[in-house]
């Protein structure tokens, strides 16, 4: 185990040295969800706690309800949680998001008024020795996108939001995922590694019910010489909010 440092420090979070750790993506995933104060927040996929930590941190008052299908990382979470003073508001659901019982558990701490996730997104190719790393960075044949999407849009409220964090690949997918799902008035926000290269990641925001056109954001362009840009390092140093909207 290490203990890591994210959001200028704000944050401690432990986490194996082998396996899948935790760097930017989960920090910039909970910067672009538009919770407020009294909120709650599904997330699928919890892991160690990066994003709902990051979340927790930028909103006072909000609540976060993670599901983790790896009993010991899910353990982790809780005692990441602790480790931050926040764990009367986040809540470990400890099980597979495609189990019934899972969802119902998860169900029963809402309503929520958003959901996010980081899923699994690579498919095919050699896939990595160590479980962990395989699990959440290999999308399963059990569980594809499509699954992810439409129980995370379930359980939002009327006109709440879904934000993924996902390769550029699969936005086709998602955002017929989305549509099927009941959501709508979407907002696609690339990164940007420098001006002038391809984007690497996207954050994809949905409503549900929304009807909107679909917005395409000028995003976020993450480093200029060997540095963070000014408003990378203040949404991820500052825990500034992602300017989707």
């Amino acid at each position: 185990m290490s203990e890591d440092r994210l959001v200028g420090g704000r944050i401690r979070l432990r986490q194996p040295l082998i396996g899948f750790r935790a760097a930017i993506d989960p920090v910039l995933l909970a910067a672009a969800v538009p919770a407020e104060p009294g909120e709650a927040v599904l997330e699928a996929g919890l892991g160690t706690g990066a994003a709902a930590l990051a979340l927790l941190a930028r909103v006072p008052g909000s609540r976060v309800v993670g599901i983790e299908r790896d009993a010991e990382l899910a353990e982790i979470a809780r005692e990441n949680a602790a480790l931050n003073g926040v764990e009367g508001r986040l809540a470990v659901v400890c099980g597979d998001v495609a189990d019934p019982t899972t969802q119902r558990a998860a169900a029963r701490l809402g309503p929520f008024r958003h959901a996010m996730a980081n899923p699994p997104f690579y498919r095919g190719g050699t896939l990595p020795p160590n479980p962990l790393r395989r699990a959440a960075a290999h999308e399963s044949g059990s569980v594809p996108l499509m699954l992810w999407i439409s129980v995370l849009a379930r359980r939002l409220l009327p006109r709440g939001t879904l934000t993924l964090i996902l390769p550029p690949d699969r936005l086709p997918e998602a955002l017929a995922c989305y549509t099927a799902a009941g959501l709508g008035s979407f907002v696609v926000f690339p990164l940007w590694p420098r001006a002038g290269e391809a984007a690497k990641r996207l954050l994809i925001r949905g409503s549900k019910g929304g009807r909107a056109p679909l917005r395409l954001s000028a995003g976020l362009v993450l480093h200029e010489a060997q540095r963070f840009t000014p408003l990378a390092q203040a949404v991820l140093r500052d825990a500034a909010p992602l300017p989707l909207d």
